[in-house]
């Protein structure tokens, strides 16, 4: 019989559900699990097993993108991240997302001042055309304040600010993000 019995772990957030492949039985674990009980999974009595997310909340599929898990610590890691930022907001999982899967930082590692800290611009809307456009005037007044008041003041027909030019340029990352019928641009210098 066993004396001790791990302590279940309650997620504060609600992260969506995940599939899952058992290799005790080799094969797909036959229901959907919650994010809970993946935390709390036991490997030695419900076999070895890897997880990733459904689909149903695609701001954690984001976070999880292309990589399956054996233990619901990086759930946990991402439950106390966005505990310390104070919301599981769309910006706060880009903001991680960016930090984890664009920078290289380890979920375990990473701290909420390490992700607010982090020069990201993020911008929201429900076209990237359209939010293309807008970020690229905003960063080009942002960065280059005096180009812009010379381009704004210009009154020469000739003179074209490509949007497009200035955002693909090498001194830009710009990652177009799609989640829950919204589009989002993550925009970093580099």
């Amino acid at each position: 019989m066993e004396t001790t019995e791990r302590a279940r772990t309650t997620l504060t957030f609600d992260f969506g559900t995940f599939e899952g492949f058992n290799f005790r039985s080799q094969s797909a674990i036959e229901r959907i699990l919650t994010a809970n009980e993946v935390v709390n999974w036991n490997h030695d009595r419900q076999g070895e097993a890897e997880f990733w997310p459904s689909g149903d909340n695609q701001a954690v599929a984001l976070i999880f993108q292309h990589r399956s898990f054996t233990n619901g610590f990086g759930l946990v890691h991402l439950d106390r991240l966005l505990s310390e930022l104070g919301t599981d907001s769309v910006e706060n999982f880009i903001r991680i997302h960016y930090a984890v899967n664009i920078s290289g930082c380890r979920l375990d590692e990473l701290t909420a001042a390490q992700v607010e800290d982090n020069l990201l611009h993020i911008f929201f809307g429900t076209s990237f055309i359209d939010l293309r456009r807008e970020a690229a005037f905003e960063l080009f007044e942002s960065y280059y304040p005096e180009e812009y008041k010379v381009w704004e003041k210009s009154h020469c027909d000739g003179l074209i600010f490509d949007t497009d030019h200035f955002l693909n340029s090498p001194c830009f990352s710009v990652e177009e993000i799609e989640l829950n019928g919204q589009v989002a641009l993550a925009i970093a210098p580099q």
